[in-house]
């Protein structure tokens, strides 16, 4: 899963951070013979210079993290996945995309057979009711950082 996670995840990762680098440097003042946009950034002949990582990581926003209130109840668990009729919860649906070798599906997505293989530490479980599947943030995460 991580394997994955690393090849779909990471390339997106960087689209979204794409902005926030091309993003003008907070202590360029915007061209005086420059027509000005809505958003106060040069007409659109103007181009953004990109920052140095380190610079657009410190424009960044920083607040202070909260978890009053936080309740795992707040956060669905496990939504009905993409085909709500098979009965295979998006659990199910990694757990299925993840396998070396596919598992029988039963009804209600009964899952029996299959092997996975660890790719920490290169252990193969063969039963999937052993096997978490994580969130790529931890919702108590997700909930202080609002």
């Amino acid at each position: 899963m991580i394997k994955k996670l690393m090849l779909r995840g990471l390339p997106a990762l960087a689209l979204c951070a794409l902005p926030v680098l091309a993003a003008p440097a907070a202590h360029s003042a915007p061209s005086a013979t420059a027509p000005q946009t809505a958003a106060g950034v040069a007409g659109p002949a103007a181009r953004r210079a990109p920052l140095p990582l380190f610079e657009a990581i410190d424009q960044l926003p920083v607040a202070v993290e909260h978890r009053e209130g936080y309740k795992r109840d707040l956060y669905k668990h496990w939504n009905k996945g993409l085909n709500a009729g098979d009965g295979c919860d998006t659990r199910k649906e990694v757990i299925l995309a993840e396998a070396v070798v596919a598992p029988q599906v039963a009804a209600g997505c009964k899952l029996t057979g299959g092997s996975w293989r660890s790719a920490y530490d290169d252990v193969v479980v063969t039963d999937a009711a052993r096997l978490d599947v994580d969130h790529f943030v931890p919702l108590a995460e997700v909930y202080d950082s609002k």
